[in-house]
């Protein structure tokens, strides 16, 4: 499968919108670390804003307080969701899951 060539001005589009999905997940994890929002409000506004769609459900919870990479891959396994896993990715039942395990309402 060949990709289309891409002009200088649509790469330069294409880094912008990058640049701007990344500080979108930056501000999410550090209001998640500071508190600010719950993961129930995360998966929620996911569905409005795909640059959050996009976010790994283990940064997702490692951005929270106390948990680090071996208790989000646990969390994860207890729960049944890949490791790989983005949020656009959990199902209902995986979701409601996870946000009744970390005790958070949305």
């Amino acid at each position: 499968m060949n990709l289309p060539a891409l002009s200088l001005q649509d790469r330069a589009d294409a880094r912008l919108k990058a640049i701007a999905a990344r500080g979108i997940r930056s501000r999410i994890k550090a209001d998640l670390k500071n508190g600010q929002i719950t993961v129930g409000a995360v998966l929620a506004a996911a569905a409005q804003e795909p640059a959050v769609d996009r976010l790994k459900v283990c940064e997702l919870l490692e951005a929270l307080p106390g948990i680090g990479k071996v208790r989000a891959t646990v969390i994860m396994s207890e729960l049944g969701i890949a490791p790989t896993r983005r949020v656009r990715g959990l199902g209902v039942h995986q979701r409601r899951a996870l946000v009744d395990y970390l005790g958070q309402g949305s």
